[in-house]
Formats: structure tokens, C-alpha cells, sequence
């Protein structure tokens, strides 16, 4: 996991209840803390444990009998859908259109034949030596047919329509639809974080501030921080889910939708602050696929793009709307000194020009 927001430095009064646990092929945690209502703060920590327990059944692609899976299997044209299903496609399909196609949930065929056909755990191949058999840099670009322009959804009839056999991937912009589905109920508490498994949403009504730590995709420890009294923030990468194809080389779950491969853009790990968990998703996303040269433009709101030779590129958030950029050398680490204290997130998601 490439995110972990620490612990309250809760005020006596303030006790916080927290669990972690396996889901969504990595670790989930929910705290909730409120002064007042401390029973009610662990009643919804165990709520929030069950609902994404539920819902990681509901959606997977690796189940055959999960909502998701009965989808892509249909051969009609329209297909009925539950509220939180079309919620996470409408979201899918604002990611494509908000991005010109960068981030594109049409590629599940492409996504199986690139070797991800089943849950995959573990922590991937090495990444230095998958970096080294890896072709040659380029960034993604969109699929030239948009074919994500074909599916709609009906919230009203509760219905999705796409062509016969266009099977969907919504991969990780459902587990930052589960942040903020999870966030709404939360709000009234003290306290909350959610992360499910890299997709975090931090808020409540106390505004504390907390450190959400970003992991070094190279090495054991962190490589930088940020301080959020609210809002979310994700991280997308390279490495953890990863292995090597038939053919020997390097793969990992991320695709290039015009080609359909694995993209090794020069940008190994992306994290995007944002409003919303499903935004930071898209805009983490959007911007390791982009590469070196633009991925900046997707990290309006601050963020952190790691460099295949270890360095880093920071983007803090600034009250200004333009957030102030800094640059490290390979491997260097980042001071906490540095991080934001800001917890205000100006909302701006667009694609670039």
C-alpha cells in the first residue's frame, strides 16, 4: 500500500476506533472517533468494515458471480444495474471524458490478456529490475475508436447500456467510489479516516490534521508526506501489482489504451490530492500515464510523481489554485518538514490543454 494516514494525537476526551484488514486485493482501514458519541463511532467503524467487505464481493472482476462479472458476461444491449454499479460507471465514464480517453475502463480483455486474469497479492516483481527489461519510455495516449463513448447509464431506469460484449474494468476508481460513499455517511463524526486499500478519504467535523504518508516505490521507507484535515488523496503505481508475461518481460496492471500494454511512461508511482477519493484515483492515474513531461498539469490540487531513476517531482497545495513545484535527485528522501499544512483542497479537475 502506498498511502497510510497515522493515528490521531487524540485529545483524552477523543477515543478513536480504528480496523484494518484484508480487502480489494490489499489493506483496508476505517477510523472513526467522536467525543461525544463513542459508541456510535465504533458501531460505524464495524459498518464500514462490512460495507466494503460487501461491496469487494459485489464488484470484483475475479468473481464469476459478482455484479460486475454478470455484467460483462450479458449479451444484451442493456443490462439492469444497482444504484452503487451505475455510481461507479458514471464516475468511470466523467474519468474518460475528463481525460480525453487517458483513463479509459473499457481495456478488461486487454487487462486479462496482459496476464491480470486472476486476484494477484504479494508485493509484484522487483521493480529496478522489471525497469531494466522494460521498453523503451513513452506515454499513454487514448484509444483512437473512444470507445468508452458507447456505454450510458440510466440512473433513473437503473440500467447500462454498452455494445454486446464490451466487457468493463472499473479497477481502482470503485475503491475511491467506496471512499466517498463511506465519507458521506461519516461526516458528522469527530474524526474519520477511510483508506481503502491506497484510495483514502479524511474528514470530520474537529478538522485534524493528519499525515498521510506516501511510500518510496524503490525502497523500505517514505518518501514524503502530506498533512490533510480533508479531502483524499491516492496513489497509483507500477510496482506492487506486477508480474513477468509468457514472453518474459515486464507487465503490471496499468495499460496504455492504445496499444493495450503495459505502459512504462518514465513515471513509476503518482499520488494526486483531490476533493474526492475518485477523483485522486483518476488524476493519480492520469498523470503516471502522462509521464515526466505532463504530469504535473493533472496535479492541480498537489501531488507527488516518482521518476524511474528514483527522483521526484513535489507539487504542494497552494491556497493560490498553483500548486508550487520542487524537485529531488535520485532516491533522495523528503523532509516532513516540508509536507503541507494546508487541509483545504481547491477543486479543479479538468483536463489539461
Amino acid at each position: 500500500m502506498s498511502v497510510r494516514a497515522y493515528p490521531l494525537v487524540a485529545r483524552p476526551s477523543l477515543q478513536e476506533h480504528r480496523r484494518t484488514f484484508a480487502c480489494f486485493g490489499g489493506r483496508c482501514t476505517v477510523i472513526v472517533a467522536d467525543a461525544a458519541r463513542s459508541g456510535d463511532a465504533s458501531a460505524a467503524v464495524a459498518m464500514a468494515e462490512r460495507a466494503l467487505r460487501d461491496w469487494h464481493q459485489r464488484f470484483s472482476r475475479f468473481l464469476p458471480d459478482s455484479e460486475l462479472s454478470r455484467l460483462n458476461l450479458d449479451l444484451a444491449g442493456t443490462v439492469a444495474a444497482s444504484p452503487l454499479m451505475c455510481r461507479m460507471v458514471e464516475a468511470a465514464l466523467t474519468a474518460a471524458r475528463d481525460t480525453g480517453g487517458l483513463v479509459d475502463f473499457t481495456l478488461a480483455d486487454e487487462i486479462e490478456r496482459a496476464g491480470y486474469a486472476t486476484h494477484m497479492g504479494g508485493a509484484g516483481t522487483d521493480l529496478e529490475t522489471a525497469l531494466k527489461r522494460a521498453p523503451e519510455r513513452a506515454p499513454a495516449s487514448p484509444r483512437p475508436d473512444a470507445r468508452w463513448r458507447q456505454v450510458t447509464v440510466d440512473r433513473q431506469a437503473g440500467t447500462i447500456s454498452r455494445p454486446a460484449g464490451l466487457r468493463i474494468d472499473i479497477g481502482g476508481i470503485a475503491k475511491g467510489v467506496f471512499a466517498d460513499e463511506l465519507a458521506s455517511l461519516l461526516d458528522g463524526f469527530d474524526a474519520y479516516v477511510i483508506d481503502c486499500a491506497g484510495d483514502m478519504r479524511v474528514g470530520g467535523r474537529a478538522g485534524r490534521v493528519r499525515p498521510v504518508r506516501i511510500a518510496n516505490p524503490f525502497k523500505a521507507g517514505r518518501i514524503g508526506m502530506f498533512a490533510l484535515a480533508a479531502g483524499a488523496v491516492a496513489t497509483s503505481g507500477i510496482g506492487r501489482r506486477s508480474w513477468s508475461g509468457a514472453d518474459g518481460r515486464p507487465a503490471h496492471h496499468l495499460l496504455d489504451p492504445h496499444t493495450g500494454a503495459p505502459v512504462f511512461s518514465g513515471i513509476v508511482q503518482a499520488t494526486a490530492l483531490a476533493p474526492s477519493a475518485a477523483q485522486a484515483e483518476v488524476l493519480a492515474k492520469a498523470a503516471l500515464l502522462s509521464g515526466p513531461g505532463r504530469a504535473a498539469e493533472w496535479l492541480s490540487h498537489g501531488g507527488l510523481f516518482v521518476r524511474d531513476d528514483g527522483g521526484y517531482e513535489r507539487l504542494e497545495p497552494a491556497a493560490s489554485g498553483s500548486p508550487v513545484r520542487t524537485r529531488a535527485s535520485s532516491q533522495a528522501t523528503m523532509s516532513s518538514s516540508t509536507a503541507s499544512r494546508s487541509g483545504s483542497l481547491r477543486i479543479s479537475w479538468k483536463r489539461p490543454s
